[in-house]
């Protein structure tokens, strides 16, 4: 394993691109600490927005894994370029040449993903302990170290993710096309979700089954956690809206998620051992 993931980091740290998309990926999760500088000083209105509670203990568990997830889409150009510069550049062919199994290749590229999507939650984990520890009202250790599950769901959700956009970098086989597909598949689901509420059943009904859908399954892990701030729930009560929902993460949400990277991985498989490279 620790052969294959060699080759792969050895491809991608000589392609420039895929070198300098992974530099700006892994700045930009170090950029959620930017938002602490961020300081509104207008006459009377004075609003610091680290102030707000956002980096406190355990909720920027929560914050932090939502607001970096956003920027996983560069990692996702790398993986779909990945599989692209493997067919253009021929290192596909070379490489089963060399004696490597299609299967071995599959493994070497899933590992690349599982290996990114760990190095990503690693790092957030770092920069969020950071920033909880100096911006943080509480800590405690059983309050720093509660809703961790959240960095799972993180994890989780970057290699389901990782994992499509690598059946659709073999599927496709060329960059543009493949996230072309990606963002196409974005519309499908809604589209889907949209006829079945409109034309086959009830909306809550269509929304239980768009729950299962792939990238509709990778997004529930994580729900949104700005409806959790104080602040807002405040100004909810105010306005006469209930803002408290669940933000859990629950087990069934993690083996939908599972089972679609296990179906993705395979299909990829499938598909490089029936073609004739």
């Amino acid at each position: 394993m620790v052969r294959l993931l060699h080759i792969e980091f050895i491809k991608l740290w000589n392609n420039r691109a895929s070198k300098i998309l992974i530099t700006s990926y892994f700045l930009l999760l170090t950029s959620i600490a930017l938002i602490a500088a961020i300081k509104f000083d207008i006459g009377p209105v004075q609003f610091h927005l680290a102030d707000q509670g956002i980096f406190n203990f355990p909720y920027i568990w929560h914050f932090n894994t939502f607001v970096t997830a956003i920027f996983k889409l560069f990692l996702a150009i790398v993986i779909v370029s990945m599989m692209a510069n493997e067919y253009s550049n021929k290192t596909i062919k070379q490489n089963l040449i060399d004696g490597l199994s299609k299967k071995e290749f599959i493994l070497s590229k899933f590992l690349t993903v599982v290996s990114f999507s760990l190095i990503s939650t690693v790092f957030v984990f770092v920069v969020s302990m950071v920033l909880g520890l100096i911006y943080s009202d509480y800590n405690e250790f059983s309050i720093i170290f509660s809703d961790l599950e959240f960095l799972l769901a993180f994890f989780i959700k970057l290699v389901g993710f990782f994992s499509f956009c690598l059946f659709l970098g073999i599927f496709v086989k060329r960059s543009a096309f493949a996230l072309g597909f990606l963002v196409l598949w974005v519309i499908f689901e809604q589209m889907i979700f949209g006829l079945l509420g409109w034309k086959v059943m009830s909306w809550p009904n269509a929304k239980l089954i768009k729950d299962f859908f792939p990238l509709e399954s990778m997004m529930n892990l994580i729900k949104e956690p700005f409806t959790r701030l104080s602040a807002v729930q405040n100004i909810g009560e105010q306005i006469g809206e209930n803002m408290r929902f669940d933000y859990n993460v629950y087990w069934y949400e993690f083996l939908i998620v599972i089972f679609w990277t296990a179906l993705f991985i395979y299909l990829s498989y499938a598909l490089l051992k029936k073609r004739d490279l």
